[in-house]
């Protein structure tokens, strides 16, 4: 099958839905498919043959309301040279869906866009245009279904999952021994949408009673100088910057647990964290806001915690629980790592590759099958 994925931003700029068009296209690429990857920013994966789209009179008078829109611009007019692609699948929302679904549909080439997180809630109105011709959704999580049911897309047209997770890798750096006594970790851009200063603000409360507690927060953004006066000195939070892969792996395996604080804003949410999944399969107990639940992917209550949505009190209830008994901690955790054991990115490759085959003429091999 000949893939044209679209994405505005690659690895190694930060970001779950940047590492998950990186990673589905790898696997797609090692389950025999010729993947065309059109980007702004950052790197096409090894395998992958690049699509360059080149600046327009149109794109050009776009970048001043939206560089997105202007790329989605480039990569319509570029489409026609690109050659025959069986689908094209868009990674974002209504706005590469406007500009891109009309050009894809003049070619005959049907459309999938995964929508990774909420969607705004500033152009409702313009949704059903935008999204007329697209001919199936992935929603990243419960959040994103529910917003695109609202903004009148068929429920027969979504496919609910969630992003894949390296777990062969993800095993190397689960602990073998203890967690590190007190150790909280958060990962997520220092953006106002993570709320970190949630997460701050039960730290310190925390420390009243564990005085040896303290927060490393992994992610960089507008809000740090803020945060930063918000923490204060001495205030047992650590602002590590941008950490890669390997070296986050490593922090939340061996913490005593693993916090995201996330809320919904107007113009953005999460739509299943990679983040949290990911502590998940590291056997680090999980605590996260209502806002960042990780429905439909892991389905057993009992495999992380969730408070109330800008609740301090419940998520301080949730870390003091986790921090003084060790045993429901571990049951925590082991139940984690079976609830995120079904999300192998080979796995998550295969049901992507069912929804191309809902509604193209190609089929792929049986490996899909096999995998699903």
């Amino acid at each position: 099958m000949r893939i044209l994925r679209i994405g505005y931003r690659l690895p190694p700029e930060p970001g779950g839905k940047e590492r998950h068009i990186e990673r589905l296209s790898r696997e797609q690429i090692l389950r025999g498919h010729e993947v065309h990857v059109a980007h702004r920013r950052g790197r096409v994966p090894d395998g992958a043959r690049t699509v360059t789209p080149a600046p327009t009179r149109v794109s050009r008078a776009l970048t001043r309301r939206s560089d997105v829109l202007a790329f989605a611009a480039e990569c319509a007019h570029a489409l026609p040279r690109a050659g025959r692609m069986d689908v094209m699948h868009l990674h974002g929302d209504h706005r590469e869906a406007l500009v891109l679904g009309p050009a894809a549909r003049r070619l005959g080439i049907p459309v999938v866009l995964t929508v990774h997180g909420a969607l705004t809630a500033r152009h409702r109105l313009m949704m059903p245009l935008a999204f007329r011709y697209v001919d199936a959704f992935i929603a990243l999580g419960r959040r994103p279904a529910e917003d695109l049911l609202a903004a009148g897309v068929p429920a027969g047209k979504i496919t609910t999952m969630s992003s894949g997770l390296d777990l062969g890798h993800l095993a190397g750096f689960r602990r073998q021994g203890p967690a590190e006594a007190g150790l909280i970790v958060s990962v997520g851009s220092l953006e106002r949408v993570k709320d970190h200063a949630l997460t701050i603000r039960a730290l310190r409360e925390l420390r009243v009673t564990h005085p040896g507690a303290r927060l490393v927060i992994v992610g960089d953004g507008t809000e740090r100088a803020r945060l930063e006066r918000l923490a204060g000195a001495g205030s047992g939070v650590e602002f590590a910057g941008h950490l890669n892969a390997d070296q986050v792996y490593s922090l939340v395996g061996r913490a005593r647990a693993f916090v995201l604080s996330s809320r919904r804003l107007p113009t953005v949410g999460e739509g299943t964290p990679t983040a949290a999944l990911e502590a998940l399969a590291l056997g680090t107990p999980v605590v996260v806001s209502s806002d960042a639940s990780l429905d439909p992917a892991i389905t057993d209550p009992g495999a992380y915690r969730t408070f109330r949505t800008g609740s301090a009190a419940e998520l301080l209830r949730h870390l003091r629980s986790v921090l003084d008994d060790e045993t429901a901690a571990l049951r925590m955790a082991e139940r984690g790592r079976r609830a995120a054991s079904g999300l192998d990115w080979p796995l998550v490759a295969a049901r992507v590759e069912e929804v191309y085959e809902a509604f193209t003429n190609v089929r792929t091999p049986g490996l899909s099958r096999a995998a699903s």
